[in-house]
């Protein structure tokens, strides 16, 4: 005969008694307290459970849990096995087998062209303060081509000559005064040192589209900022709604030849000799066309050699124009659309069909 006895033992102070049960038919004993009835009834509900679970289970009642066989042994819990802890001293895990190798940066965009160059010129100042700083530079240079002055301003009680129309002459010198003939006035001063920001500016849409409004910005206020000092100084303008009034004038002239420019670069040398004898020759009738021709392959060479020049040149301002007398040369060589043979379609005004 085949006994399996169970022993449990109870630690409750009101009760300490033992429990036999046999597996024997017919010999279940039915004497036992309460306290033993409750863990009986718990290790039933705990062998439901995981494993793992009913150990705990039991230890929460305070009883401890004796086993023998006499036939076979009873199942016993497997040990949860926990991950044993790094030690302290490994600071450093071996590498892997076979590492992935991290992709290097490489800086070849634009943004990082551009933000390599500022951050050569200065590393703890932000790029708004280098543009600053170099668009000074750049409107310095502009405004240098068509510099004047204005000896009266000088002296008390002379007045300042006028032109037919009413605007003050002054006394300049250099190729567009002296070469192509133009009055050394403000007005004039203006559109010569646009032109030259009007470079620039094609020069600044290179720029990633984040980074070219800071420099449209401060290459504008540099310029109204020397106008206003010139309008003070040379022009005895000294009434603050006057000047506010001939400045949003300058505003608006800059926004239209910026429009035509634009066009002229886009369509043809002619569209932008047109811009040009508007905006600088100020429309007028005896306009001589080889030096017209003269500004135009200027502006063209200008925008060439702009666009090839490094990030570093144009932030750090080391910008230089040439003369536009040297283009004489080459105005001079005849084009070779000229041999070319009118085609007759080309003749015909251009509109709408069946017009």
């Amino acid at each position: 005969m085949n006994v399996t006895v169970q022993v449990y033992t109870s630690s409750s102070k009101d009760c300490r008694s033992t429990w036999y049960l046999s597996q024997q038919e017919g010999m279940t004993s039915k004497t036992h307290c309460s306290a033993c009835l409750r863990v009986l009834r718990q290790r039933q509900r705990s062998s439901v459970l995981a494993p793992q679970l009913a150990l705990p289970t039991l230890q929460q009642h305070g009883c401890r849990l004796f086993s023998t066989s006499l036939a076979a042994p009873a199942a016993q819990v497997a040990p949860i096995k926990t991950p044993s802890p790094i030690p302290v001293h490994q600071k450093n895990p071996a590498p892997p087998a076979n590492p992935k190798k991290t992709p290097q940066r490489v800086e070849s965009s634009p943004t990082s062209k551009l933000a390599k160059a500022v951050r050569q010129r200065a590393s703890a100042v932000t790029e708004t303060y280098v543009a600053y700083g170099a668009c000074e530079s750049l409107v310095n240079e502009c405004a240098a081509k068509a510099d004047y002055s204005i000896p009266q301003t000088q002296e008390k009680g002379v007045e300042i000559p006028k032109t037919t129309d009413g605007e003050d002459l002054g006394v300049g010198t250099g190729w567009w005064y002296e070469e192509l003939g133009l009055t050394p006035t403000f007005n004039t001063w203006a559109q010569i040192t646009f032109l030259h920001m009007y470079l620039l500016t094609v020069r600044f849409r290179c720029f990633p589209p984040s980074h070219a409004p800071t420099w449209h910005q401060h290459l504008l206020d540099h310029f109204f900022y020397r106008a206003e000092e010139r309008m003070t100084v040379m022009h005895n303008v000294h009434a603050r709604a006057v000047r506010n009034k001939y400045l949003k004038d300058l505003f608006v002239q800059w926004r239209g030849l910026t429009a035509g420019y634009d066009e002229g670069v886009i369509r043809g040398d002619a569209v932008l000799a047109a811009a040009v004898w508007r905006n600088v020759f100020k429309g007028a009738e005896e306009v001589d066309l080889r030096k017209l021709a003269m500004v135009v392959s200027y502006m063209r060479r200008c925008l060439n050699r702009l666009e090839g020049a490094a990030d570093e040149n144009i932030v750090g301002g080391d910008v230089k124009f040439g003369d536009p007398g040297r283009e004489a040369a080459w105005v001079k060589v005849r084009s070779k659309m000229m041999d070319q043979p009118i085609k007759d379609e080309e003749l015909k005004p251009k509109g709408k069909a069946g017009s």
